[in-house]
Formats: structure tokens, sequence, C-alpha cells
């Protein structure tokens, strides 16, 4: 029989909590290839900070170009204030060769020219260089352009490089063509020396990506935030400035270097350009609260303070305004560089709030919690004053019930979709709590990183899970929770937004970085290809609605039940199939309806609107598939997306048909 499920909001019943678009916000962290995937760039090591690793002499990505069977490469110290290494290539005559350096990249069609940037010096016999982009395959040159040399001295060159059509097996080539008149073999002759390379195409917005800008627009994020474990060991100042003279520092938590080519600056511009509020974390690990007070007063202070007089010389006179930081990212964890007790903690905190509060007394801050309430209570006992927002990190996965892939897959599938539950729990036992003293009734609760996370498959061989419409579905029951709770949450980031964690809702390429290992080449067959995953479409749905308050609802459906090793206080036998939340728009002339159908059948519902409107058409907006395990690729990108519906409304009710393991917002306007 077909399974049917009833649905009746109380429109009458509206709570008075406003609902924080923040709670759909998003996160970037420099972990594995996010922000090499988030940024525009095609070439890698561009400041030939890398050792030679396949090709002596030659820095880790960059491959010799020549013909010649003499030519010498060489790492040798930077250009002055510059950082990584300088490249050296020694052409000799004799050879009557083309000499110079190559890298095999994916480039799309540009017309208006990739900007090419180069800082070089050559010997003086040496009076330009050619600039190539070619197709490795048919040796097609889709574009080139020439660059005269005028000193000995390094200098700055820049140029355009038209690409005639895309391609993703090409290669971009520097080098000394063998027209070029000779010379004769004797001391410093034929030498060429580079600090840096950058291609950047010119649809780039502030050197990220145009189809992952437009596509991160279209999330309308609220709040974008910028930590994740790399943060405890990074200074900020090390990521200012021109990026020629940004040092090249290895990546403590995650291995490889650090992106120095999207720091504060950076940063903040793409928030701007996003329309979202910026969050950021500080270091407290390796940091000092006078360095977190630095960081606040480079973003917020006057451009006479000595921190906002840097900024303006770097170019932005008017102060970020930054009102949002974050003290401490998992400092419970003994992963996290500056691990240390709560009372540890406590007191570090008190520390770094007194100093970056002393800067802008204005500034919110969000001090680190933990699942684990010990934690919170010993936070709370020492510092509550200062803290404004109290921070939760909530991953979902198998490691919560002793599972694993020899669990039966509806028994795993149903762990998955009791996200909501786990939460639920962790913001009953935070509301007790804070309803424990007057000390903690200003608090709120920022949950600054969350997603389904598939333990304990940590080698992530196969399938990607967190990419399936399974995900997508835990995923929206979970954004359900953050919005019966209102009143309490007012902070959300998804983890992450681009690659990164195999979770990252937006894709480039088909590569999937394990979470265990450093960061990877990640070199594919569809580098150029930019796609949403299930759980992308579902942020998407989301946080684009017209939402004011929390309405009310009752729902009388079907239930499942999870095994697992869960706390006693947790219940987990008696899960309804459908979670529901609806919500009204301030102006009160919109009904917002989120339904996920967390049950393996379809089932036709009945959402009664109790006299919101007695007849006229509805909106259905519907992520689904054939199967809970489809998700999206390069070859299929869209295999997952959001459709859109009418549905008649008649005599104050709308019937649905809801689909298994799917996620649906319906709308209603009077």
């Amino acid at each position: 029989m077909q399974a049917r499920a009833k649905i009746q909001v109380k429109t009458n019943q509206v709570r008075k909590d406003r609902i924080n678009p923040y709670i759909f916000g998003h996160f970037v962290e420099d972990i594995r290839d996010h922000m090499d995937a988030m940024l525009a760039y095609p070439l890698a090591d561009m400041d030939f900070e890398s050792a030679d690793v396949t090709y002596r002499g030659l820095s880790g990505r960059w491959r010799p170009y020549t013909n010649g069977k003499s030519t010498l490469y060489t790492l040798e110290p930077a250009a002055a204030h510059h950082s990584g290494q300088s490249q050296r290539v020694r052409v000799y005559s004799d050879d009557e060769a083309y000499a110079g350096l190559s890298q095999a990249i994916a480039v799309k069609q540009d017309l208006d020219g990739y900007y090419l940037a180069l800082y070089a010096r050559a010997s003086i016999e040496i009076k330009y260089v050619v600039a190539e982009i070619v197709d490795r395959k048919s040796e097609e040159v889709l574009g080139s352009t020439r660059i005269d040399v005028v000193s000995h001295n390094w200098m700055h060159y820049e140029s355009r490089l038209t690409v005639s059509r895309s391609c993703e097996h090409a290669e971009f080539r520097l080098y000394v063509p063998s027209e070029h008149e000779r010379w004769l073999d004797h001391v410093s002759t034929g030498m060429l020396w580079l600090d840096h390379i950058s291609l950047l195409p010119s649809d780039s917005v502030g050197h990220i990506r145009k189809e992952v800008m437009d596509m991160t627009k279209d999330l309308n994020a609220g709040m974008m935030r910028l930590a994740g474990n790399y943060i405890s060991a990074y200074h900020w100042q090390q990521a200012i400035g021109p990026v020629y003279e940004r040092p090249s520092v290895i990546n403590e938590a995650w291995g490889g270097w650090t992106n120095k080519y999207f720091g504060t600056d950076e940063f903040i511009g793409f928030c701007r350009e996003l329309n979202v509020e910026p969050l950021i974390c500080v270091n407290d690990g390796s940091g000092t609260p006078e360095e977190a007070a630095e960081w606040v007063e480079y973003c917020n202070g006057d451009k006479n303070t000595p921190m906002g007089k840097l900024r303006a010389a770097n170019g932005h006179a008017e102060p970020y305004g930054v009102k949002y930081w974050e003290i401490g990212n998992e400092v419970w964890g003994g992963w996290q560089v500056g691990h240390c007790s709560a009372e540890q903690f406590a007191e570090r905190y008190m520390r770094f709030a007194q100093s970056m509060k002393a800067i802008d007394p204005g500034i919110r801050l969000l001090a680190c919690g933990n699942e684990k309430m010990d934690w919170n209570k010993t936070l709370l006992e020492r510092a509550a004053e200062q803290i404004d927002y109290l921070t939760l990190h909530l991953y979902h996965g198998y490691n919560r019930f002793g599972m694993n892939a020899h669990t039966p897959k509806e028994e795993r599938y149903k762990a998955i979709l009791s996200y909501p539950e786990w939460t639920r729990e962790s913001v009953r036992q935070l509301r007790e709590m804070f309803g424990s003293s007057a000390r903690y009734a200003h608090l709120k609760l920022a949950i600054t990183e969350y997603n389904t996370m598939y333990y304990p498959n940590t080698i992530r061989k196969g399938l990607p899970n967190e990419h399936t419409l399974e995900a997508a579905a835990a995923n929206a029951a979970n954004l359900n929770e953050y919005i019966r709770n209102s009143d309490l949450i007012e902070i959300g980031s998804f983890s992450d937004l681009v690659n990164g964690w195999l979770g990252g809702c937006i894709r480039v390429g088909d590569f999937y970085a394990d979470q265990f290992r450093g960061k990877s080449a990640g070199r594919s067959e569809n580098s150029l290809t930019v796609y949403g995953t299930p759980s992308y479409y579902v942020m998407k749905m989301y946080a684009n609605r017209d939402l004011g308050y929390v309405v009310e609802s009752h729902t009388e459906c079907g239930n499942f039940q999870v095994g697992s090793l869960a706390p006693a206080a947790l219940q987990l036998d008696n899960l309804p199939n459908l979670d529901i939340v609806a919500c009204t728009s301030v102006s009160g002339d919109k009904l917002t309806i989120f339904m996920v159908n967390r049950s393996l059948e379809d089932t036709l519902t009945d959402v009664q609107l109790d006299g919101f409107a007695e007849s006229g058409t509805a909106r259905l907006l519907e992520v689904t598939a054939d199967d809970y395990e489809c998700f999206n690729s390069v070859n299929h990108p869209d295999a997952v997306v959001c459709e859109a519906h009418e549905l008649s409304v008649m005599k104050s009710q709308v019937t649905c048909q809801l689909r298994a393991s799917s996620v649906y917002v319906l709308e209603i306007t009077r």
C-alpha cells in the first residue's frame, strides 16, 4: 500500500525569534586541494618553493622544455624580498637549442587573454622569451606571446596570453627560442632566472574561479567562515601585502605549502563580492593575544592606527568592519596545535578576548565549545561574561553506532538519517546549561562546522558517500533542527565549500583527496568541470527562501528505528519518517515548509494549511533521484539537482508525493 502522512501547520502559532540567515553559512579552509581548486590559477608551484623531485634542479611541478643536451636547471635563492626559490635555466649555445621549462595544465578558452605575470632576469645576450600554451596531444599552439627581457636585474613583466579553445591536456611553456641570436659560451652567458610565473583567466573574480564564484553567490550563504585546523598554526601577517613577498610556509595541519594567494584581504574581498558576513577564527594555538588583537586592528582599525595603516598601504584604506571573531578551533582535540584542557583554554580565551575587545569593543566573540558538556561547563563557569557564542562541530557518521561496511546497507542509511536527533540532544543539553544561571542567559550557539562524515571509511576508496542523495537528506534534516532551534542557533557553517574534505559541496574536477593524506596534485581528465553535490542543491534551496519565524506544526507519519550504541538519553527507536519544519515570512504572506522524507518508500502527504490559503497554487521544490546512493560527477554533473513543480491548493490543503530519501520545500503565498 502507498505510505500516507499528514502535516498540520498551525499558522496562528508563530514563534517570536527571527531565523538568522547566518545558519546557512559556509566555510573555507586551507585543507588539501580546497584553495587550489577554488582559486583560478592553472599553474602550481608558481614561486618555485618545492624541492626537485623528478627532474634534477627543477622545482617540483615544473618539467624541462628543451632540445639541448646540455641545458642545466638549478634552484637558487629567491630574489630580494621574495619567498621560495628562484629557478635558473642555463642554455648552452653549442646546442643551438630552445630551452626553458613547462608544466601540464588545463585551460579554458579565453579570447581576452590569460593574465601572465613573470618575475625574471637574464644574462645580457638573452633579449626575449616566448610563453605559450599548447595542446600536448596535437602540439597545436593555443596561444603565444613574446616578452622582452630588458634587464640583467630582477624585474616584473606581464602580458596577455590569448587561448583559442579549452583544453584539458594543455601545457604551458616559457623558453628562450632557438631563433634567438646565439652567443659565445663563456662566463655568465645564456642564463635565465625566474622567480614567479602565474596565469589568471580574464574572467576570474579576485583570483577566484568565475564558476566557483557564481555557484557560491547562488548559495546566498549569509556568512563565510575562515578557520579550520590549519588556523591554529597560521600567522595572518604572512599572507598580506604583495604576493611575491609573502613567505612560503608549511601547512602544519594538512601538509604541503599554505596557500599564500588567499590571505585576509582576499578573504574579505571574497565575502564582499558575495555580500556575506565574514567570520574569522584567530590562531590561539601557536599565536598570541597580541597577534589576534593586531588582526582585529588590521581589519577594523582606522588607517591612522598601526595595523590600519598597514592595511591602507596594502590598498584598502577603509576598515573592513569584521564583527564576528572565533577563538579556538577544536582545541579539545589532540590533533590541534595548542591542544589543552578546558581549564587552560578558559584562561587562554580570557586573555585573547580582553586583547581583542580592547581594540574593538563592538566585536562578537565565539568560544570553542565541545559536544562533551564537561568542557563547556568549565569554560562557561570561568569565562561566560566574555563569550557571545559557544561553538560546536557536529559531524555525523558510522563511528557513533559501532557500524562498518559489514553492517546491512539499510541499517547504515537509517543511522545517517538520524543526524537531527543527535544535534537535538546536544542542543538540549546546552539549552539546559544556558538556563542554569543568569550569567549564561545572553549566550547563543554557533555550529561552525557540520556535515556527514562516513567514518570508519578513512581511506575513502570507492563511492564518495558524502556526495550522495543520502548525505543531502541527512544534512537537510539537520538544517531543519537548526531552524527549529533558531532562538538559540544563529550561525551555521557547512564544511567545506570547495573540494577539501570529501564533503565540499562545490566540486572542481573529479579528484578526491583522501582526508588522511597530504595535498596531492589532483590531476584529472575533467579538471575544468565545476558542479554541485546534492548537498549543494539542498543548501541553495534552503538559503534562498523568504524566512522570518518558525510556525508550529504536527506530523503524523510512519517511523523507523536505528540499532546503535547511542547513549541511553538518546532514543532512536521511534523516529518519524518525515522531518518537518514550517516557517512564515516576516511579512506573514508566505508559508514555507521544509520536508525531508527519511524513509525508503514514497509517501503521499497531505499538508493542511490551517486556513492560510483556501485555494490557489503552491510551489514545490524537490531534490531527489531514483536511488539514495545517486551522486553528481564530472560525467553526470546534473544527476541530482533541484527541480520546481506547481501544485494546487484546495480547501486549505496541498497533497504532495514525497519520494523516498528526498528533500522538499513547499511554498504558499497568499
